[in-house]
């Protein structure tokens, strides 16, 4: 199984787990995403949502072998299914990543609301490179955050970027040493039991707001 699943305290924790091929996402993988996605928002039990990836590696991004059998971006495609379940998620959203997070990986990042970077984190926006233009609002969102300069370099030239200027940029909330990412993203996580759900609903929806 590429995904794992499991809730506890809590926390819904959704886990790349296709260490063999660096965690590179496949169609089946966005559809099990997509589905586990949509059973956090509706389980009461649920007031966070961990999104991580394997020691070393968060994802490097799309299969491109898997994503050719199938390049029709219709309305129910996993990937936009993915993407748009993630955007909608009422519930916070925490990411925790170490090594590489390539594409996708910078992508679904923009669009939680917590995010801890390992030091040893690499980032990077491949997009142009491929032929590809940027997906599901990167364009917006990273100039909204990082400004138009330092986006457009992070995207028209696909230049790779670490943990601490990716926290310069308002990409990360902190950069922790690797061994200790996952467990601090979390107990951050699992604060949200103690807070309001309603309260952490609505301000959400307010923060979210303030981008469009």
């Amino acid at each position: 199984m590429s995904i794992r699943y499991h809730v506890e305290s809590g926390v819904a924790t959704l886990e790349l787990a296709r260490p063999e091929k660096k965690n590179a996402l496949t169609l089946a993988m966005y559809s099990a995403l997509a589905g586990h996605l949509e059973s956090a928002a509706r389980d009461d039990a649920v007031r966070a949502v961990l999104i991580a990836g394997q020691p070393g590696i968060f994802t490097a991004g799309n299969d491109l072998h898997d994503f050719l059998q199938s390049p029709d971006l219709t309305a129910d495609a996993p990937q936009i299914r993915f993407m748009l379940t993630l955007a909608g998620m009422e519930k916070p959203v925490v990411a925790a990543v170490t090594g590489a997070a390539v594409g996708i990986g910078v992508t679904m990042l923009l669009h939680c609301d917590l995010v801890y970077l390992a030091d040893d984190a690499r980032l990077s926006m491949p997009f142009v490179s491929l032929g590809l233009v940027p997906e599901f609002a990167s364009s917006l969102l990273l100039p909204l955050w990082a400004g138009q300069a330092r986006a457009s370099e992070k995207i028209l030239l696909g230049l790779p970027f670490g943990a601490e200027e990716a926290l310069a940029m308002g990409l990360a909330s902190a950069v922790l040493p690797a061994a200790g990412v996952l467990a601090h993203a979390r107990a951050m996580a699992a604060r949200f039991n103690a807070l309001p759900p309603g309260a952490v609903r609505e301000s959400k929806r307010l923060l979210r707001r303030a981008q469009a």
